[in-house]
């Protein structure tokens, strides 16, 4: 059975995010009837939207379309760092990709931050925009070694970063870089405001329509929903559904893999000095401030580990907990959430053409935590692409690059990871029956000697499912601190109830009589 663990004397019941708890968002119908538009978009996070507000600006009739309502998924659920400092990325790339294309990197990021920062000034949206230094420190001899190596690698690309002894914050580090002139802001109130924009610009948005994964013929292509068989048809698909809803031949499922990470929001005894932090060492630990209802916050997050390969994922908020009453002392934490990111074979994301022969379908996905400006760049050379303009950028993000190393190596690794969870979620013997579970937990159990999964709610009843993922046949796993079902294999997710939370998964978990 799962260890049930006591609750933690401050940390709230449920996930919720800040970011969510405090924006009222509109809200847009189901597809119910067939439309007819110039781009498809499917997946309302900050690439999508953005690529809709773009889009739409410059004259293209424009649907959106979302699995479940705008902005629920890792958008509404990041840090909201505005940063081109990407952890240790910069020595990793001139490594494997050259000085060139790291560059680009840099520089494709640094005028996202640009850019969100003139539209946030050009719509006049507040959304707590603040300009911000961030830090990359390291604690140890090892971390000190390779921020040392990173260091370097700026001074190589000439990224404005400096080297820091200490830090404005009472962390005790070997050293630091400083890169000026980045930032953070409220996410979700900026992108409200975009999704109105869209919608003043005659763009429609639609809400809880799932798209098919088969995605009809050549131009004008015919995307189906679900469940009612009701159709867009396009001249342009864009996939920015954080998994790609569709592969296209791609093998997305195969090159990417998930991760998911946990913050908590902390009302802090010491006051926080200012900056965004994220150390060399691990686990990562990342750190900047926020508001809520006129009190000062700190985000405090870290903790990643493959979707549902955490074990006892209460535990990772605990430890966030234990790090910032460390750090700085708490009176309580109002807040706590979690998100779940991709990663691609090379840590650089897909974006552009879905494969190099499908012309008119574009992915934007594998933004390894770094969203805000790499969705906002997707957003950028997608509408570039359909508008048929040279983007400097095409070549770094193309989804149809290849560079063998890291690229095989990380292959191979992460499919023996999935083919180890496969078989390990077949094989595992499974003692616990749904009667011995208590209120408010969850575990794998044995039920009429068959695996299944099942959740006692608060009122005690009992949620019974089938723990084989409808993606691709692996064995999900309990995730005790957000109450769903992961997949360790390719990262869907379901709630206790079975139905989808994260894709790439389309299909709900078959529902089991107790």
């Amino acid at each position: 059975m799962t260890n049930h663990l006591e609750p933690s004397h401050q940390l709230p019941q449920y996930p919720e995010s800040l970011w969510r708890a405090s924006t009222e968002l509109p809200t847009f119908p189901q597809l119910t009837e067939d439309i007819t538009v110039d781009v498809a978009i499917v997946g309302a996070g900050i690439a999508g939207i953005t690529t809709a507000y773009l889009l739409s600006k410059e004259g293209l009739r424009v649907a959106l379309l979302d699995a479940g309502q705008i902005l629920e998924g890792t958008t509404g659920h990041t840090t909201a760092k505005v940063t081109a400092q990407h952890g240790l990325i910069y020595d990793e790339l001139i490594q494997h990709l050259g000085e060139e294309l790291a560059a680009k990197y840099y520089h494709a990021n640094s005028e996202a931050i640009e850019w969100l920062a003139r539209t946030v000034k050009d719509l006049d949206i507040s959304c707590e925009w603040k300009e911000e230094d961030a830090y990359l420190y390291a604690e140890g001899e090892q971390a000190e070694a390779k921020l040392i190596k990173e260091f370097k690698a700026y001074e190589k690309l000439g990224i404005p970063g400096l080297w820091k002894d200490t830090v404005p914050i009472p962390l005790h580090i070997k050293g630091a870089i400083q890169l000026p002139g980045q930032a953070q802001f409220h996410p979700l109130a900026y992108l409200k405001r975009l999704v109105e924009a869209i919608v003043k610009a005659g763009g429609v948005i639609y809400e809880n329509t799932t798209v098919s994964e088969k995605l009809g013929g050549e131009r004008p292509f015919t995307l189906t929903t679900l469940h009612g068989n009701h159709q867009v048809t396009c001249q342009h698909v864009v996939s920015a559904s954080h998994f790609p809803f569709t592969d296209g031949g791609g093998f997305y499922f195969s090159r990417l893999h998930a991760e998911r990470s946990y913050v908590v929001a902390m009302k802090p005894q010491t006051p926080f000095a200012g900056g965004m932090y994220i150390s060399v060492d691990e686990p990562i630990r990342s750190l900047r401030s926020a508001s809520w209802n006129g009190e000062s916050l700190v985000l405090v997050g870290g903790d990643s580990h493959k979707t549902g390969q955490g074990i006892c994922t209460y535990r990772h908020y605990e430890n966030l907990e234990e790090f910032g009453d460390t750090l700085l002392g708490m009176t309580g934490i109002p807040f706590r959430w979690s998100a779940q990111d991709l990663f691609t074979l090379d840590k650089v994301p897909y974006i552009g053409q879905i494969t190099a022969s499908d012309e008119g379908i574009y992915v934007a996905t594998g933004f390894a935590k770094w969203g805000m400006t790499s969705g906002t760049l997707s957003a950028r050379l997608i509408t570039d692409q359909i508008q048929g303009r040279e983007n400097p950028y095409s070549e770094l993000f193309s989804p149809s690059r290849f560079h063998p190393n890291p690229s095989i190596k990380n292959f191979i690794v992460q499919n023996v990871n999935v083919a180890k969870e496969m078989l390990s979620g077949k094989l595992g013997i499974v003692y616990t029956k749904a009667n011995d579970l208590q209120k408010d937990e969850g575990a794998v159990v044995t039920h009429f000697g068959k695996r299944a999964g099942a959740y006692r709610d608060t009122e005690g009843a009992i949620h019974l499912v089938d723990t084989t993922c409808t993606h691709l046949g692996c064995e999900v796993e309990w995730n005790e601190g957000d109450r769903s079902w992961d997949c360790p294999c390719h990262g869907s997710r379901f709630g206790y109830d079975g139905n989808v939370l994260e894709g790439p998964a389309q299909e709900p978990l078959k529902k089991l009589d107790f």
